[in-house]
């Protein structure tokens, strides 16, 4: 709304000062022409804006101006808790609204605490996504998210890794951990947990639910997560590795990897050590231990040393055979 946009334009001014008209434009998404016109109006309204020319120049509110327009909506008020990750904000479907809600909130602050704020959001910056992989694509997001606000049940097409089904579900929250997004939702009166980006398409069935009460999402995340983890990782591996693969155990295996480190015994006369790691199923631990290449050796159980050789003699021969034959015609070498 064009009166949302005069606020932002207003606020964006008593914050941070002068601002060319093309500054303006790309913090609220408008066209320069649109800028003109709202300056215009806010001119027309009673509000001091200058308009200084040059290469210095810009639009500035005159100097002790300030306005107490800044009463947050329910929707900025909520939206504050992500004012940290504009990206995920984004996601969400309220970047426009964030942006807001923190234009607001500087402008009711003193100057020295707003100067403060500042200093923070220039220094400090959340980059949710893990390393070297793209985030999940998310289309059905932003309805799940309005669901969860407005506790409204859904059914969801849903693709699991056994085939696609059809749930009706209760959205409770959503959390994000490292760049994928998860619905909690009460589904046939269990609390479960659903990949967003595995929503294929959701429906939204006009019933309004009351939620669980006394339920608490941090603490069911918490719980959740220890409980993935007991269950995955049942095994124990005993592995000697070398000096460069203590640097990359943590790297490779987070907190399953320090812990191991802190159960290292002596080291050799080259350098390596022993350590305790708890895996996941021999399958799944093979190809983990795999990528510490050369730095280490499974020494226990037999079962899993006995699987790690064969994987190994399986890619020595694959590597060693002789495939590919040299052509017999010269190159010419420059």
């Amino acid at each position: 709304m064009r009166a949302d946009r005069l606020l932002s334009l207003l606020l964006l001014l008593q914050n941070r000062g002068r601002m060319t008209a093309p500054e303006l434009a790309a913090e609220l998404e408008v066209s320069v022409r649109t800028v003109y016109r709202d300056v215009e109006a806010l001119g027309a309204a009673g509000v001091p804006v200058c308009a200084d020319r040059g290469p210095e120049g810009g639009y500035r509110l005159v100097e002790g101006y300030r306005t107490r327009l800044t009463g947050l909506t329910d929707a900025e008020a909520g939206s504050l808790f992500l004012a940290g990750m504009p990206g995920p904000a984004r996601d969400l479907g309220l970047g426009a609204v964030l942006a807001s809600a923190q234009l607001k909130v500087q402008a009711a602050l003193p100057a020295e605490l707003s100067a403060q704020a500042r200093r923070v959001q220039e220094r400090f910056h959340l980059d949710a996504p893990a390393w070297f992989r793209e985030a999940d694509p998310v289309p059905c997001l932003e309805a799940v998210a309005s669901a969860v606000w407005e506790r409204r049940t859904l059914r969801l097409h849903y693709r699991r890794w056994r085939g696609e089904v059809h749930r009706e579900v209760r959205p409770l929250g959503l959390v994000l951990k490292g760049g994928i997004w998860y619905l909690v939702a009460l589904a046939e009166e269990a609390v479960r947990t659903y990949r967003v980006s595995r929503v294929l398409d959701v429906e939204e069935t006009g019933d309004v639910f009351e939620r669980p009460a006394g339920f608490d999402l941090a603490a069911y995340w918490a719980e959740s997560s220890r409980r993935l983890e007991a269950a995955l990782r049942q095994d124990t591996a005993l592995l000697r590795i070398s000096p460069r693969a203590r640097q990359l155990l943590p790297m490779q295996f987070g907190a399953a990897g320090v812990r191991a480190l802190g159960s290292a015994g002596p080291p050799d006369g080259d350098g390596w050590v022993e350590v305790e790691l708890t895996v996941e199923s021999e399958a799944v631990a093979v190809g983990d231990l795999l990528r510490l290449g050369p730095e280490a050796e499974v020494l226990g159980p037999p079962g899993l040393r006995q699987a790690v050789a064969r994987a190994v003699a399986a890619l020595a021969d694959r590597y060693l055979a002789d495939r590919y034959q040299e052509s017999s015609a010269p190159i010419d070498r420059l």
